[in-house]
């Protein structure tokens, strides 16, 4: 009887022991899947914004163009 409650209390140990690592192994899985879609989303987000800079590039560029301000600094510069 003794080997049996023995052998029947390693087996409830393996069994908590299995347990314990299989919710272990379901919440770094749920992790890993939060992570990702962090990951999906900043580089969205990452996209867009270079999107908007080259936009925004494009129109200061026009507007540096469109500007005597600028056209006179590059006159002078092409007379010297």
């Amino acid at each position: 009887m003794n080997n049996n409650t023995s052998s029947d209390m390693e087996n409830q140990v393996e069994m908590e022991e299995k347990t314990r690592l299989i919710n272990q192994v379901l919440e770094l899985q749920h992790t890993l899947e939060d992570l990702s879609a962090r990951v999906d989303a900043v580089k969205e987000e990452n996209l867009k914004l270079k999107s908007e800079n080259q936009v925004l590039g494009q129109y200061i560029e026009n507007l540096m163009s469109a500007s005597s301000v600028f056209q006179t600094t590059d006159n002078k510069s092409k007379r010297k």
